[in-house]
């Protein structure tokens, strides 16, 4: 699976990378949503690449993305209680380990919301115009996302 944050503005942004970005549920800055890594997903995240870091995430990571920053409709937090009322799975690593295997999405969990709302990266990014490999914070960061991720907690 892939984790996929936006980090910069659609300001003076062309419509065909608008469109994409929202395809992809990517609405605001700092939003976060995890697809799954097949050539189509690739194919949109490749177009707009300049406006966001994506990389694998681990299940850990996302049991504590679910835990911290897991909405269902209405606003309401996600909680153990209300997985093991609904669903098959009694904790939040139980389902982490099945989304990033595959087994089940995020429209299998009723009410889940598919976008976290992520806060600002801790001390700060080292720059959104210059991509990981340069320095910067934009496009693949690999295994690396998970710090990123990790920062923006």
């Amino acid at each position: 699976m892939l984790a996929v944050v936006k980090l910069r503005g659609e300001v003076k942004t062309r419509g065909d990378i608008k469109d994409t970005l929202r395809m992809l549920r990517l609405d605001r800055v700092n939003h976060c949503v995890v697809v799954p890594e097949n050539p189509t997903y690739k194919g949109m995240i490749h177009k707009a690449k300049d406006y966001v870091a994506w990389g694998n995430i681990t299940p850990e990571m996302l049991a504590q993305m679910l835990e911290n920053r897991g909405k269902l409709e209405g606003g309401d937090d996600l909680t153990e209680e209300y997985l093991s009322a609904n669903t098959n799975f009694k904790s939040f690593n139980e389902l982490a380990k099945a989304i990033c295997d595959g087994t089940i999405s995020f429209s299998d969990v009723p009410k889940l919301k598919p976008v976290f709302r992520m806060h600002p990266a801790r001390k700060g990014l080292k720059g959104t115009k210059r991509t990981f490999q340069e320095g910067g914070d934009l496009g693949f960061h690999g295994d690396e996302i998970n710090t990123l991720l990790n920062k923006m907690r």
